[in-house]
């Protein structure tokens, strides 16, 4: 490595900006993801989370600005990048006709692993994330929460420096979440970075130690975690950074809601 890879941070974003057609869905996001830390990435449904996270990982290419990964220019060597990142992304596409098993055996091949070394991780992967029993069932029979450790596993199977996942925990029963949070608290002690991408603030605070806020395809606060919801909860802190009021109960507007209201 070189003295300036050594010291910068795991992502570091500047004028990040993505139009489709007429709707400007990223517009100028500016980040600085620092090392080992455990990121979420919050905001409301259509603020630009995705889209900025597939900017980051190389699966999208930007109208303007840059990303850095670990110092490197993600767009001047993305192949290199991508050997140095996972992904878990939205929508989950994987091969359902393979078996959990032979998913993470693929993996393996397109990252270029030994087959030893695929046999031996990919075991410890499927134990750990509770998935020996079912390793040769098809992945088209997976529940939810089954397909998205499955996935997390094909994701931590080269070992990244960083890993990117969009909505991991969305659909996932409580006994999977618990695991896979193990799994990524275990990957930041080491040293590794987390970015994730969430709209639920209670999940955030319970596992960031970082976070950006983005609305309307913008950054509107980012830092550490106290330093963003100052003093409040992160729900509250949230609110308030992206516009909204709290609401009432609503019982105004839906008194003709349930039984009592004849």
């Amino acid at each position: 490595m070189t003295p300036d890879t050594e010291v910068a941070p795991a992502v570091q974003a500047r004028g990040l900006t993505k139009r489709f057609g007429a709707k400007t869905a990223v517009g100028g996001v500016d980040l600085d993801i620092p090392r080992g830390s455990f990121f979420g990435l919050v905001g409301p449904n259509g603020a630009g989370k995705t889209t900025s996270m597939s900017m980051m990982t190389g699966l999208l290419r930007p109208d303007s600005g840059t990303v850095r990964i670990l110092g490197q220019d993600v767009w001047r060597d993305p192949v290199g990048i991508k050997s140095r990142v996972g992904v878990l992304p939205e929508g989950l596409r994987l091969f359902e006709r393979l078996s959990g098993r032979e998913l993470i055996g693929y993996t393996g091949r397109l990252r270029g692993l030994a087959a030893d070394v695929v046999g031996l991780r990919g075991g410890e992967l499927l134990s750990v994330l509770g998935l020996t029993a079912d390793a040769d069932k098809l992945v088209v029979d997976y529940s939810t929460g089954m397909r998205k450790k499955i996935a997390l596993a094909a994701a931590l199977l080269h070992n990244p420096e960083v890993l990117f996942l969009d909505e991991p925990f969305e659909g996932v029963d409580p006994v999977s979440a618990g695991t896979i949070r193990e799994v990524l608290h275990r990957f930041t002690r080491s040293g590794s970075t987390v970015i994730f991408s969430s709209h639920v603030m209670e999940l955030v605070e319970q596992l960031c130690d970082h976070l950006a806020v983005i609305n309307h395809g913008r950054v509107v606060a980012a830092g550490p975690l106290d330093a963003v919801r100052g003093g409040a909860s992160l729900h509250q802190a949230f609110l308030s950074l992206v516009g909204v009021a709290p609401r009432g109960d609503g019982e105004e507007e839906l008194a003709w809601l349930g039984s009592s209201s004849g």
